[in-house]
């Protein structure tokens, strides 16, 4: 390895994937860090040789991972909770919130469909989706501004664009909207795991991200977050024994709604998902990644950076912004001439992952990736 990977060999070591495949596709569905298989493993001998003896044990764990995630984003633990994935958080706020026939949402309209079809899923109680236009890669808040009302109760948004990559300025959004009294949903799938990000400071009113991208979990195990203030907005969804107060005393059936986020998550958990999710958080703490600084972000976007030059060199035509104030772990091109599906199949033969989204190629590149994966990435495209 080169220098630009001589920081990194640890995290790469820790990566199982790195040692057959160049792995490109963390936007997609990242590969599990050693730590997080080993979390699985210990999950599984547990539930078989053991069954419910050691659940207490189970449950103290994800106790810990809702701090983890906390610790994260800068939130009070109990603004947080463990939900199954994205859409789930999403659901939440669309659902919970206390909609009245004549109102709006605005979002983009390139967004990941997960942040289109709760919001869309409302218009038989009367309130309208409104889906700002996207022009090339950057988003224009002056349009999303422009498409707000007195009649607009939130704005929801992509902190990353999944096939663009463009990252926005959160603070910048969220002081659009509160200047106008609207709240602020965002979807920090493409995002969480890569760059800092403190909810406190920027103001977000909600937030829901997936663990088994950026944050190298598994599927099935997400955080939500909803600002304290917010918990008598939204009406408790997924109610179940897990929501109250007294939740282990199944005998006594009151409904004594939690004063915390965790009263969404309503009955039994992914015990083995949180478990693998938090054992790579917490690898991703032992690199840098805190809601203050990410020199994960940092390698990553070097990353990136070098890649554009080389896809450059062979011809690709780089769709991405390259500005360290939008740019992501999302790389997206073009390869004008050349069919792009066959470009992938041809990449993954040669142990290349990446994906095909927008019909660009995209690339996402997790810090442990390295220069030579770029190479090898390089030469299965000059293959043809």
């Amino acid at each position: 390895m080169n220098e630009l990977d001589n920081p990194w060999r640890e995290f790469r070591e820790l990566m199982p994937v790195a040692r057959k495949l160049a792995y490109f596709d963390h936007a997609a569905v990242a590969p599990l860090t050693n730590p997080s298989a080993e979390a699985v493993a210990t999950w599984s001998r547990q539930a078989a040789e053991e069954g419910d003896t050691v659940w207490p044990q189970w449950e103290e764990r994800l106790s810990e991972v809702r701090q983890l995630a906390a610790e994260l984003i800068a939130a009070d633990t109990s603004e947080v909770a463990l939900v199954p994935n994205t859409t789930t958080g999403i659901n939440l706020v669309a659902e919970g919130f206390p909609w009245r026939e004549g109102d709006n949402v605005v979002t983009l309209a390139n967004e990941f469909p997960s942040n289109l079809y709760p919001w869309m899923n409302l218009a038989s109680r009367g309130v309208q989706t409104r889906r700002v236009p996207v022009e090339g890669v950057q988003v224009d808040l002056n349009r999303i501004a422009d498409a707000c009302d007195q009649r607009t109760r939130i704005i929801s948004a992509s902190w990353v664009g999944y096939a663009t990559g463009w990252r926005l300025d959160v603070a910048e959004l969220v002081t659009l909207a509160h200047d106008r009294g609207i709240l602020v949903f965002l979807d920090a799938i493409q995002g969480l795991g890569v760059f800092p990000i403190d909810v406190r400071r920027t103001g977000v009113d909600f937030l829901a991200a997936d663990g088994h991208k950026w944050m190298l979990g598994p599927e099935g195990a997400g955080v939500f977050y909803v600002r304290e203030e917010h918990l008598d907005v939204l009406r408790p969804l997924n109610v179940g024994w897990n929501s109250v107060v007294h939740a282990h005393d199944f005998a006594r059936c009151e409904l004594d709604i939690r004063r915390a986020a965790s009263r969404y998550e309503g009955g039994s958990q992914n015990m083995v998902g949180f478990a693998a999710l938090g054992a790579s958080l917490e690898v991703l703490a032992r690199f840098g990644l805190t809601s203050e600084t990410s020199p994960i972000a940092d390698r990553i976007l070097a990353l990136n950076e070098y890649a554009a030059k080389r896809l450059e060199e062979i011809g690709a035509d780089i769709k991405s912004s390259r500005d360290r104030r939008h740019a992501s772990g999302i790389l997206s091109f073009d390869l004008p001439g050349r069919d792009l599906a066959a470009e992938r199949q041809r990449c993954l033969k040669s142990g290349v992952v990446l994906s095909l989204r927008n019909n660009w190629l995209r690339i996402s590149p997790h810090a442990y990736v390295s220069e030579d994966d770029v190479e090898r990435l390089v030469d299965a495209l000059q293959s043809a």
